[in-house]
């Protein structure tokens, strides 16, 4: 079992423009499990959102042409458990892990998409 945070930050630039923006999930066992917390780390770029808000919904991550995620569903955090392990995250070790996202995104919105409708707990 594990527990979750989602946030948002950024920072601003000589301007005050926000600018940077990242979306942040850290997924962390729960009492008496075993491991360190993951932060799966999803920056603004080229071809990507990372919405502070409105007019998209808080925690919403994606390609602005494909696959897309949100980091308030139980569900797609369950699908990016399940598939940061092939990109060399190892749940039994101790110590913080900071992943890149992106390389995640696609196969846990196909995760996702094949979990639909079934009930998850991370």
């Amino acid at each position: 079992m594990y527990l979750w945070t989602m946030r948002h930050s950024h920072r601003e630039d000589h301007d005050g423009r926000s600018v940077d923006c990242r979306q942040i999930l850290t997924v962390s066992p729960q009492a008496g499990g075993a491991g360190g917390p993951l932060r799966i780390v999803f920056a603004a770029g080229p071809g990507r959102y990372v919405p502070g808000g409105a007019p998209f919904g808080s925690g919403d991550v994606g390609f602005t042409q494909g696959a897309h995620l949100n980091l308030h569903e139980p569900g797609a955090v369950r699908a990016l458990l399940d598939v940061a392990p092939a990109r060399g995250w190892r749940p039994e070790e101790r110590r913080p892990v900071e992943m890149d996202g992106w390389p995640l995104l696609e196969a846990a919105a196909a995760v996702r998409a094949g979990d639909a409708g079934k009930p998850v707990d991370p």
